[in-house]
């Protein structure tokens, strides 16, 4: 995880410094903003909650009305799953997002279509310690017992942009296409805890930000 995130910081990098000496339609964004998640899943009862991204992009001319966006986020993103005597507790996830996007140009430097995969690095999952020993509802399985998910996921992006050259207001979701609790499967004994069901969940994520051209 630590190797990949070291060379995508470097690609952006690198990438960055190339695209700033060519400023004919290609920019370098700061972007920041707020996200709602939530987990697409059969085995808990989840809900979404609010939390934030922000990263660096660069966006370059590719053909036509089309460019390219190579990027990276960080996220701390956050929802819900509902414990035994219907309690709220909330789950962290923090991590980092690399993403390669096609963009078409529906008014040149103003209104853009966006859309393409999301690689998605992923830490262990959080929760508040006194939410560690309750039971998530319909299951025997503690809640601190799923905190250890897949650290790869992997994402479909769908957004659009409006603004200015140098400010832009960005709208997008993301799904999770890959199965995010899958790391649970290879644990049997947490297998029978949850109803001797497997586990399967998908992350979905509608995020508002606020991109900032250099």
């Amino acid at each position: 995880m630590k190797n990949l995130f070291l060379a995508s910081l470097l690609m952006l990098s690198v990438t960055s410094f190339a695209q700033y000496g060519y400023r004919d339609g290609n920019r370098i964004g700061i972007s920041a903003g707020v996200s709602q998640t939530t987990l697409f899943t059969n085995n808990f009862n989840a809900k979404p909650e609010l939390g934030f991204a922000g990263g660096l992009s660069v966006r370059g001319n590719y053909y036509n009305n089309w460019s390219m966006i190579y990027g990276m986020q960080f996220f701390s993103n956050n929802f819900s799953l509902e414990s035994t005597f219907d309690q709220k507790i909330k789950y962290n996830i923090q991590g980092v997002q690399v993403r390669l996007l096609l963009s078409y140009n529906v008014v040149e430097d103003h209104v853009s279509l966006d859309f393409g995969p999301v690689l998605q690095i992923n830490g262990k999952m959080k929760i508040a310690s006194s939410d560690e020993t309750k039971l998530l509802k319909g299951t025997l399985l503690k809640a601190d017992q799923i905190l250890d998910v897949s650290q790869l996921s992997g994402n479909f992006y769908l957004g659009c942009s409006a603004g200015t050259k140098t400010v832009r207001a960005v709208i997008f979701y993301e799904y999770g296409f890959t199965n995010f609790l899958n790391k649970l499967n290879k644990d049997d004994a947490l297998i029978l805890l949850n109803n001797n069901d497997k586990f399967k969940g998908n992350l979905g994520s509608i995020n508002g930000q606020v991109v900032i051209n250099l």
